[in-house]
């Protein structure tokens, strides 16, 4: 097959219109977004402004109302297990073990190519990427919020998806919880070398864990207003970046574009 310049993922001048009472609410207009093979991308803009909705589409668990989303040149119609979804809810079974949350999905994607024996042991791997081995016995009501959704991101690893979908992942985490899961993603991201399309609201989440920012506009018919590229060298340490002048400025960049946009919607 030839080479073509299409991104890894594209979504393609979508726009989602959903009927109400009070007739049609538009929600997303013109998301145009490019994404390469291997990118960490980040979705920040105020409530409302339709970070939810870009991901759901490209997840496959809402239609585009106009445009659409490729991945790999293949139309994005439908769920399918290319696209993995890590939510702010975990949604783990709470009658299944930890180990029986991330081997179910293992046995749904490969069932019919990897042995009982592989299936077993892909499942610990993936636990142990998260640090959550120790943990394999244990039922959902036994361990952390925290813990919880290292579970939640090792069932979607284990998928092995061409793209990690991450809604608010850690937002309902305490500080240092949250500190030590976008450790823990980073760590992942630099050995696996995903693709990961996470929405955020936290300016310092983004600017640590992303290659670029994209910054939305305010609905209805939000958009994409502007894209940030973090040029900052990987590994990344939060403590050495809360003095680096270069990490500041992205910060800034970022709460300019939201703090204009607050005060000033019509700019949106």
């Amino acid at each position: 097959m030839e080479e073509t310049a299409m991104s890894y993922l594209n979504i393609s001048n979508v726009d989602v219109v959903f009927p109400t009472a009070n007739g049609a609410y538009i929600a997303l207009r013109e998301v145009h977004l490019e994404i390469e093979k291997g990118e960490f991308i980040a979705i920040i803009g105020h409530s409302g402004c339709g970070k939810s909705t870009v991901l759901n589409v490209v997840a496959g668990l809402l239609q585009a109302t106009r445009g659409g989303v490729l991945l790999e040149n293949r139309e994005v119609n439908s769920p399918g297990p290319d696209r993995a979804v890590v939510f702010q809810n975990h949604s783990l079974l709470p009658w299944l073990t930890v180990y029986e949350n991330v081997r179910i999905a293992v046995d749904k994607v490969f069932g019919k190519s990897k042995s009982k024996a592989e299936r077993h042991d892909w499942t610990l791997h993936n636990l142990h990427l998260v640090h959550m081995d120790h943990a394999a016995d244990k039922l959902p009501g036994a361990i952390s919020g925290g813990m919880k959704q290292r579970v939640g991101i090792a069932r979607a690893l284990a998928m092995q998806p061409k793209v990690l979908l991450m809604d608010e992942p850690f937002g309902a985490l305490d500080a240092l919880t949250r500190a030590h899961l976008q450790e823990s993603v980073m760590e992942i991201q630099t050995a696996l070398n995903n693709t990961v399309l996470m929405i955020t609201h936290d300016v310092d989440e983004a600017v640590l864990l992303a290659d670029r920012i994209v910054m939305m506009t305010n609905g209805p018919a939000a958009t994409v207003g502007e894209i940030l590229k973090v040029d900052l060298p990987r590994p990344r340490h939060r403590l050495e970046l809360a003095d680096d002048a270069r990490y500041n400025h992205y910060r800034a960049e970022v709460l300019r574009f939201l703090y204009e946009r607050q005060r000033r919607p019509e700019a949106a």
